[in-house]
């Protein structure tokens, strides 16, 4: 990494009349920000110009290794084994950290998994966690290694200690309206998972009205910088792009998806929640090398629910995370909610469509999630669906099942619920969960 130190104006114009920055200039630029020596309105005019001219994949690259290295790399060489991390770009219900996780671990596969919580209308893998009493997401770094170690998973938080930079940038991003540019989206999520100290990624890039990628074609665009930049750091990276059209399974909420989760555990999980859980913890259990290929990890993820191991897994790591596994092995002493209220149909016919985005806002009205970064969360609050895209529903019948303590939001929440349903007389097309693979040789339709 070079001393040399650059002129930030220059940096900012060479960017906005759309030229390549070196390696050298982008490192620069974030260690110069990191350490106070760039003021946040010339990182923003950096990153609009970033927005609005694109970086190309090296630069992405570069960018990834200045975030990464602004704080500690961590290093889990004498954990033995390959470590193998999950990344979703976030939806609404989605759940699958907490089932595949336990899954691979119990294949001998060690995952050392740090997360983010919610915000917005999306859930956050933190929040469902601390619905469980006890169970603690914060741990220092030795311990981090400890747990990994005892038991070939930890669900943790980010610490302070790693990737910094992407803190500050994203909080930038955030008020600027520069979220959602590729490169940098990619250089957020990517900086933290290398510092983890992972081997190799899955990556679960979703698109559709729930989805931070609304079109496809923005959702592959990201899955290949992903993969490209996963490669470029020598780490066997493969994305699969998912469908967020309608809530995945059917709870959303915090306590009600680690309700679900424990369902699934228990081999009674919702068929499209299985799906895309057994394809991930395949590919991990593959990229692991437990597997010759994803179909023999696919088959080994069956096997660790039916047998039970990956539910004891689960049992066991929560029970080291300071958890209450009480409610773990028997859901129904956990708490409900003040409020239970059905949403039932005005109308015969097929659901055709679910707006996944704005049922992620109702979930947020109920208390499920957050509209600021500081706001508390309500474990017991969310909905449980009662039907699901294709699903014939007769008039009267329950479209869903609300879960509160904000009595006042309810009819608020229940004219979302409806608004975000639509009914019609013929019978849709079947949706396909997962539509294409994305590696180093680039992209593949996935035919499951």
């Amino acid at each position: 990494m070079s001393d040399q130190s650059y002129n930030v104006v220059s940096l900012i114009r060479k960017k906005r009349d759309g030229n390549t920055l070196t390696e050298d200039e982008i490192s620069y630029l974030i260690r110069a920000y990191t350490d106070d020596k760039v003021p946040d309105y010339q990182m923003s005019s950096f990153l609009m110009a970033s927005y609005l001219n694109g970086l190309n994949t090296e630069e992405a690259a570069f960018l990834t290794k200045s975030m990464l290295h602004s704080g500690i790399v961590v290093d889990l060489s004498d954990t033995p084994g390959i470590k193998v991390d999950k990344h979703s770009t976030g939806g609404v219900g989605d759940k699958l950290s907490l089932i595949l996780a336990p899954i691979v671990a119990s294949c001998a596969v060690p995952v050392p998994m740090i997360s983010g919580r919610g915000l917005g209308h999306t859930g956050g893998t933190l929040d469902k966690l601390e619905s469980i009493p006890g169970f603690t997401v914060d741990v220092d770094l030795d311990r981090y290694k400890e747990i990994l170690q005892k038991q070939n998973l930890v669900l943790v938080g980010q610490t302070e200690e790693i990737a910094p930079a992407d803190k500050r940038l994203y909080a930038l991003r955030d008020v600027t309206a520069t979220v959602e540019s590729i490169p940098l989206i990619a250089g957020s999520i990517m900086s933290k998972k290398l510092a983890e100290g992972i081997d190799a990624l899955v990556l679960d890039v979703k698109f559709g009205s729930g989805a931070f990628m609304k079109k496809h074609e923005d959702a592959v665009e990201l899955a290949k910088t992903l993969v490209g930049i996963g490669e470029e750091f020598g780490k066997q990276t493969i994305a699969y792009l998912t469908n967020m059209e309608q809530p995945l399974g059917n709870a959303v909420g915090n306590w009600l998806e680690v309700k679900e989760s424990i369902d699934c555990l228990n081999n009674e999980g919702p068929e499209d929640v299985m799906e895309i859980t057994h394809l991930l913890a395949g590919t991990m259990i593959y990229l692991g090398k437990k597997a010759e290929s994803v179909e023999q990890g696919i088959g080994m993820s069956r096997q660790a629910i039916e047998d039970g191991t990956a539910l004891q897994k689960w049992i066991d790591i929560v029970e080291e995370q300071g958890g209450d596994t009480s409610v773990i092995k028997d859901p129904s002493t956990y708490p409900e909610a003040n409020t239970v209220v059905e949403v039932t149909s005005d109308r015969d016919g097929y659901i055709t469509e679910m707006d996944a985005f704005a049922m992620g806002m109702v979930s947020v009205e109920l208390g499920a999630g957050r509209k600021a970064k500081e706001d508390e969360v309500d474990p017991q609050a969310g909905f449980l669906l009662n039907k699901k895209i294709g699903d014939k529903i007769e008039k009267g019948e329950t479209i869903a099942t609300l879960h509160t303590n904000k009595e006042e939001m309810l009819d608020t929440a229940k004219k979302g619920m409806l608004d975000a349903v639509t009914i019609r007389d013929i019978e849709p097309k079947p949706l396909r969960s997962i539509t294409h693979r994305v590696d180093k040789d680039g992209i593949h339709d996935y035919d499951g």
